[in-house]
């Protein structure tokens, strides 16, 4: 069994590495990504036609039977990878891991095991990335 899904990080990864955004807002560099993944493009798997260029970002993975919560989360790391406009001025800080700010004191207490399966937690989460259910 395969399921369709959006691979986020390449789409982002291409856009940033075609964009300068050195004058764009947050705001308006979301609105631009959005525009740029809804032009149409050529299609490859067809002779003839176009279609959105989110499309050509689908990708299909295979589903386990038993996929777990966690496992079907997004690819996600905390390695910081310069693209685009500043690349080269941060190219020897390549595959760096960036620390993360300290937001509370609940963020470096140690991590709680979840009240339905175990399962090893953060202490402020207020659900399982395991069983998904509500802690406490």
């Amino acid at each position: 069994m395969a399921m369709k899904i959006f691979n986020a990080r390449a789409a982002t990864e291409e856009y940033m590495a075609t964009h300068s955004l050195t004058f764009s807002t947050p705001e308006m560099t979301l609105k631009k990504f959005a525009m740029w993944l809804g032009e149409p493009i050529n299609n490859s798997e067809e002779k003839e036609g176009t279609m959105p260029r989110l499309m050509s970002y689908i990708e299909d993975k295979k589903a386990k039977s038993k996929t777990s919560f966690l496992e079907s989360m997004p690819d996600v790391n905390d390695t910081f990878q310069p693209s685009g406009a500043v690349t080269k001025m941060y190219g020897h800080l390549e595959n760096t891991t960036v620390p993360k700010p300290v937001s509370s004191l609940h963020d470096i207490a140690a991590p709680k095991t979840c009240i339905g399966c175990g399962f090893e937690i953060k202490s402020n989460a207020r659900y399982c990335t395991s069983c998904g259910k509500k802690q406490l």
